[in-house]
């Protein structure tokens, strides 16, 4: 019996020309434009259980016919995309708001 499930894997290149593979978690489209939310993928398992689990989240942009996936540069965009996300990924995953974090 197959797999139902299959990861939606997206492999990102950094500034140093370094290869990452991400799992997109999700994704949503506002007014401003379209975001993913992603988690590294490790080929060691070790890697995976010492990741802090931080959601790396990212704008997507079209250039030149294709898509990229960039940061978000502003930082109140990126609050709030990431609020969004965090609302929509706390009732599928257990999301915990971190103590000592600073709040707005």
């Amino acid at each position: 019996m197959a797999d139902e499930y299959e990861a939606d894997l997206v492999t990102v290149q950094d500034e140093d020309g370094n290869e990452h593979q991400f799992e997109i978690i999700d994704a949503i489209e506002t007014d401003e434009g379209r975001y993913v939310a992603l988690l590294p993928v490790y080929d060691d398992p070790a890697e995976t259980l010492n990741d802090d689990g931080e959601l790396i989240i990212l704008q997507v942009v079209e250039e030149d016919g294709g898509e990229m996936l960039v940061p978000i540069e502003d930082d109140e965009a990126f609050d709030e995309i990431a609020d969004i996300f965090e609302e929509r990924l706390s009732d599928l995953y257990e999301i915990e708001e971190m103590e000592g974090e600073p709040e707005d």
